[in-house]
């Protein structure tokens, strides 16, 4: 039978992400160090597992309303207004959903018609490319570059916009590069959002893993974009909740009322224990973010030091929790590069290229691994390098 023909073609053309294929050549192969994963090594803080255990024993095991719970829900917006300075309604303007990633599915679907251009400024995560494609929206690629900072530019965003723009995604801080947008750069970005009358998904996900003295700034704080942003976050890296698959989109309420109504045929509530447990967190949470963070600043410290000294051009990342050092001096293309590692010494990173074609060039090492991981990794490295 043929297949092919009978199945969507907007699916089909889609690519796999390049993240997953050196992790799953990582898990074929005996004695590999794997920093290829965005994963935190952390256990989820025990009070808030210890929330989620109690839910059970009390056999609250029954669906949430679509939203999710109104707890939940009031203690995200309690949380956006303490820690982003910026207000949201519990009842109409916050949805809880399976993950960030569903929420940046149902945005762009309920954002996009088919032929609109949505600017995504690249390197970033690889989800953003796909999604538009799959709502018939047209990706049109931003490259940042590392004398930015990778930081998205007023300048360089105007150059993309046409009359067919209708949504700019701002992935910061940004995975794969580690670079972030401060105060000053939003607010440049926010005028050109304004003059040419976007909407924008600003992708907040590492909201928390911000280093330096410099906390992160919310881009629906800035004078007028409130409401034209939706703003999409969640607790497996600010809280090491990967597993639990929870996030959470706010935003203006008509915007939430048709990502709710999405959501409720496709998906219909996220998970109940999750819920409860998240509420937790976001109440009594505050000390496991500080001690993940300068965890993830002394690794990150490390890891950029050791990459530099080995002659690995590494630019200094300012959130989340990778590097993105340039590998172009050893002469091999990011893939070839990533190929050769892992072969010939048993470590896994990501191609740059898996994160756009800007990308070219680099690698993504990810450093939410212990020291001990972390180190051997980099001893790996040091010696395959010198083969080169």
């Amino acid at each position: 039978m043929d297949y092919q023909s009978r199945m969507n073609r907007e699916i089909l053309q889609v690519k796999p992400s390049g993240i997953r294929k050196f992790f799953d050549i990582a898990n074929e192969m005996d004695n590999v160090i794997s920093l290829s994963i965005g994963e935190p090594d952390f256990t989820t803080p025990f009070h808030v597992r210890a929330e989620g255990i109690h839910t059970l024993e009390q056999g609250k095991t029954f669906y949430s309303p679509n939203r999710g719970f109104a707890i939940l829900r009031e203690e995200i917006c309690k949380w956006m207004e303490r820690k982003y300075n910026v207000s949201y309604h519990p009842e109409a303007e916050v949805l809880v959903t399976v993950g960030g990633s569903e929420a940046i599915d149902l945005a762009i679907r309920c954002l996009v018609n088919p032929g609109d251009e949505v600017l995504i400024p690249q390197p970033s995560f690889v989800c953003y490319v796909p999604l538009t494609q799959m709502a018939e929206g047209i990706p049109v690629i931003i490259e940042t570059k590392a004398e930015d900072k990778f930081r998205l530019t007023a300048q360089a965003l105007r150059e993309k916009i046409t009359p067919k723009t209708k949504l700019l995604i701002l992935p910061f801080p940004n995975n794969p590069t580690g670079g972030v947008m401060r105060r000053k750069d939003l607010e440049e970005i926010a005028k050109v959002v304004e003059e040419h009358d976007l909407l924008v998904l600003s992708d907040e996900i590492y909201s928390e893993l911000t280093y330096g003295d410099t906390p992160h700034v919310c881009f629906s704080e800035i004078p007028g974009m409130r409401e034209r942003t939706i703003v999409i976050n969640g607790f497996s890296k600010t809280f090491a909740m990967t597993g639990w698959r929870l996030g959470f989109a706010v935003g203006p309420h008509e915007i939430i009322d048709a990502m709710t109504k999405l959501h409720q045929f496709g998906i219909m509530s996220a998970p109940t224990m999750a819920q409860y447990a998240a509420a937790e967190a976001l109440r009594n949470g505050d000390d496991d973010i500080v001690y993940m963070r300068e965890q993830y600043d002394m690794r990150r410290r490390l890891i950029v030091g050791a990459l530099n000294d080995m002659g690995l051009t590494c630019f200094e990342p300012e959130g989340a929790f990778y590097v993105f050092p340039s590998i172009q001096k050893t002469g091999l293309s990011s893939e070839a590069f990533c190929e050769k590692l892992i072969h010939e010494s048993r470590v896994a990173v990501v191609p740059g290229n898996a994160f756009g074609d800007c990308g070219e060039g680099f690698v993504r090492v990810s450093y939410s691994y212990s020291l001990k991981h972390i180190n051997e990794a980099l001893d790996r490295i040091h010696t395959f390098l010198k083969t080169l």
